[in-house]
């Protein structure tokens, strides 16, 4: 099974009133992402972790990563530039991309941290995974949601947890 999220920010005490997110520390919104990822996730399965996996946290991101299920591939996010200068963490990663097209059953993705306008395989029914933009609903909201198959994995949409493409899609209301 493959499983997308983007945005988790570990560690990151000021995304939790940035994105209003329903935690009171950091401590206990890193205590429930990591819970809903390991009742998810299963040793075989892939993850595609769509930039930003921790931000200002007090742990290194091994610290996290160690205690993650699954075959764990990173999409580059603004945020992870303290991530990939980490050697012991980059070793947790079966893949490093900034953008990377994979299949998922029948279905050809194009994985980016950025909502991109158009991507490779746009008119020919390539969807497009991304994250960055949060739960915000300005401009760049309002015209990924128009487009078809761009889906936005960013954990706070999802209860902090990971989707698999047919969630996404059923959030989207797209099957």
């Amino acid at each position: 099974m493959n499983y997308y999220i983007a945005d988790m920010h570990l560690g990151h005490e000021n995304v939790i009133s940035f994105d209003a997110r329903p935690f009171e520390t950091a401590d206990e919104m890193d205590a429930v992402l990591i819970a809903n990822w390991n009742a998810r996730v299963r040793p075989h399965d892939n993850v595609y972790i769509l930039g930003d996996f921790c931000h200002k946290s007090k742990k290194s991101p091994s610290w996290y990563l160690k205690q993650l299920a699954g075959i764990k591939h990173l999409i580059v996010g603004n945020h992870d530039g303290h991530l990939l200068k980490d050697a012991d963490a980059m070793s947790h990663f079966e893949s490093v991309d900034k953008i990377l097209l994979v299949k998922d059953g029948t279905e050809r993705i194009i994985l980016c941290h950025y909502p991109i306008a158009e991507w490779e395989g746009f008119h020919r029914g390539t969807w497009h995974i991304y994250g960055h933009i949060h739960n915000r609903q300005d401009s760049t909201y309002e015209y990924m949601k128009k487009l078809p198959r761009a889906l936005n994995a960013g954990c706070m949409f999802y209860g902090y947890t990971l989707v698999n493409l047919k969630m996404l899609k059923k959030a989207y209301q797209i099957m």
